[in-house]
């Protein structure tokens, strides 16, 4: 009885280690069809070799142990090298926009192409790339940079 149980156990334990190769390996979930298998394959040996009440004993311990594996597995994978570990933010140096156009906060320029809410203006000496909050702006008029939106330096017609 107890040299039957071994290969039952051992497709046991090759299905635990399927389930993490699983969570760290993009599959598409061919592991996890593998993984059923063995599962699968184990408790048919069980059933039909052993016993019913040994059987019944492999299905409570897979009900038990499969989600403390699949829990602990992910929170293997979140301390694991393959997980990204750094975080994109401006205190690590990383910028989602160039520093110049912060610069341009405040200033005032003079369009040098029609803004149909998008166009150019001089501002410092500088073109620059800008779009309006929607409205027309007609070459050569007068406008102030209102905000700086990731790469979008917003402008409004300045009244004079």
């Amino acid at each position: 009885m107890m040299g039957a149980l071994i290969i039952p156990i051992i497709l046991q334990l090759a299905g635990v280690v399927v389930i993490i190769a699983e969570i760290i390996l993009p599959s598409g979930g061919i592991l996890s069809i593998i993984a059923a298998g063995l599962f699968g394959y184990s408790l048919y040996t069980v059933f039909a070799e052993v016993s019913t009440f040994a059987g019944m004993m492999f299905v409570i311990a897979d009900v038990i142990m499969l989600p403390v594996v699949l829990i602990v597995g992910i929170k293997l994978l979140a301390k694991s090298p393959v997980t990204l570990k750094t975080e994109l933010s401006k205190t690590n140096g990383y910028s989602s926009q160039p520093e110049e156009l912060s610069t341009y906060l405040g200033g005032t320029g003079t369009a040098i192409t029609n803004l149909r809410p998008a166009g150019t203006v001089l501002i410092k000496n500088q073109r620059v790339d800008v779009v309006s909050r929607g409205e027309y702006i007609e070459k050569g008029t007068a406008v102030a940079v209102v905000t700086v939106e990731g790469n979008q330096v917003i402008v409004k017609q300045v009244e004079e």
